[in-house]
């Protein structure tokens, strides 16, 4: 092969071993919809924004504020069968959840912190129920609200996960 000087070669087009033809099953219409697999993605937690932790880090220490702020409508929610007074319980949730969201906001600690608030979400799910049972007799609003909180629960834990396994990826 001889060239000219000053010419440019270019290889030859590879060529798939199947001659160049598509597979069965990836025409465009034959793919799951981009959002049905961004919702997979989401729910088992394999993708999680950039943002995330620090919004979750935010939520959990806006509710730890909450805590302190006004304790009296906490108080109302830790079940009798727990030792001690309810104010005293409504202080150590509130006090874990800023140290959680404390946790989440720092890289090096985001993995382990996020761990522990999955399970924190999990621990306060019996308040949560106790508040819809309490709650039964109440105006209807009140009533969907408490009844509403219940099901919340998962996509909080579904969301630490993912920040956690998030975090133990970049690590």
């Amino acid at each position: 092969m001889s060239t000219t000087p000053g010419a440019t070669t270019h290889p030859a087009p590879r060529v798939p071993p199947n001659g160049g033809r598509r597979r069965a099953g990836t025409r465009a219409a034959d793919r799951p919809l981009p959002s049905s697999n961004i919702r997979r993605q989401a729910i088992e937690g394999d993708i999680v924004p950039p943002r995330s932790p620090l919004l979750l880090a935010g939520l959990l220490a806006s509710a730890g504020i909450a805590h302190f702020a006004t304790p009296r409508k906490f108080d109302e929610l830790v079940p009798r069968a727990l030792p001690g007074s309810p104010r005293t319980w409504t202080y150590a949730s509130g006090v874990a959840e800023l140290a959680l969201a404390a946790g989440i906001a720092v890289p090096a600690t985001r993995a382990p912190a996020a761990k522990a608030a999955a399970a924190f979400f999990v621990g306060v799910f019996p308040a949560n129920v106790k508040m819809a049972v309490d709650w039964r007799h109440r105006p209807a609003r009140q009533r969907t609200a408490s009844l509403a909180r219940l099901p919340l629960q998962v996509p909080l834990v579904l969301w630490a996960r993912g920040v956690a396994r998030t975090a133990k990826g970049q690590s």
